[in-house]
């Protein structure tokens, strides 16, 4: 069967060559200089295309005054529509209340489930995220989110502590620690980014399409600090580097985001196009005819005979 294994990484675009503002130009990114033949990640290469890899720039203003946002960018990527032109404006960092039965109703999980095909999101949760709120108080679940809602929509948010535990699940930032230090769950054990980017990769292995949703990329550029974009990337490199090291020769990787920010340390989201890199078989011809975060879904679809 045709698989395709999606990594969103939120708020990393391609950014100008210039190593004062953008860390992908200091970071030590093996995996990547590996894929792009020693290339930088920036907008001087892409677009790419080589053996078994294409980089590229996906739109993500969307034809919309203002900064792209995450919320309006994920719901876009995620559906295939236009969400900034449906809600008036770019949204974020949550996808608007009003687009939130469009995501959970028809992204790209709902639509590939609805057609009888295995799919997986790979993120875990805490169970009581699932919980009613209590009487009088406000509810703050992260289920706002892009990835989440449409998890959810489509009855695939079903991986928690148990999962993460047993490397049957990912923690968005991926080494567990976060579930350890907030959460109080000292049992998870701590792994590697290399580590579970193997434990995505055997999710990976028993579905048509898996999707897992990476934060921690927007959250370093926002900080505005340079070392934190560079530790960022430097892990996220080293997360890709374990899916690859695991991941049999027939699932297509692919990697894209909503809209850019680490690229550019110096003011947070950027009008830069969004990261899109595909690895593996018929990567060119996925690759071909994208251009803009709403382009993703048909991509997506045709590849797995819908």
């Amino acid at each position: 069967m045709d698989q395709i294994l999606f990594i969103f990484v939120d708020g990393v675009g391609l950014g100008p060559n210039d190593a004062r503002f953008n860390p992908f130009e200091r970071a030590r990114l093996p995996t990547f200089s590996r894929l792009l033949r020693g290339a930088p990640v920036n907008l001087d290469t892409a677009p790419f295309h080589a053996e078994g890899v294409s980089l590229l720039g996906l739109d993500a203003t969307l034809g919309i005054e203002g900064l792209p946002q995450s919320g309006t960018g994920q719901a876009s990527l995620l559906t295939g529509q236009n969400a900034p032109r449906l809600f008036g404006r770019h949204y974020g960092p949550w996808v608007p209340t009003s687009l939130r039965p469009l995501v959970a109703e028809e992204s790209l999980l709902a639509r590939l489930v609805a057609a009888g095909k295995e799919v997986a999101f790979a993120n875990a949760y805490p169970e009581e995220v699932l919980e009613p709120p209590p009487p009088g108080r406000r509810n703050r679940s992260p289920l706002r989110a892009g990835p989440p809602l449409a998890a959810l929509g489509a009855g695939l948010l079903t991986r928690h502590t148990p999962e993460l535990e047993r490397g049957e699940a990912i923690a968005s930032e991926l080494t567990n620690e976060s579930w350890q230090e907030h959460l109080g769950r000292d049992a998870l054990p701590t792994i590697t980014p290399a580590e579970a980017g193997k434990n995505l990769v055997r999710i990976a292995e028993d579905h048509h399409l898996t999707l897992f949703a990476h934060y921690s990329t927007d959250t370093a550029g926002h900080t505005g600090e340079m070392r934190s974009g560079v530790a960022a990337l430097e892990k996220f490199d080293a997360f890709v580097g374990g899916v690859l090291e695991a991941l049999p020769p027939e699932i297509l990787l692919v990697i894209a985001s909503d809209h850019g920010n680490i690229e550019d340390i110096r003011g947070g989201h950027t009008r830069n196009p969004a990261l899109f890199l595909t690895i593996g078989p018929g990567h060119a011809e996925f690759a071909t005819g994208l251009g803009a975060l709403t382009d993703l879904v048909e991509g997506v679809l045709g590849r797995v005979g819908l």
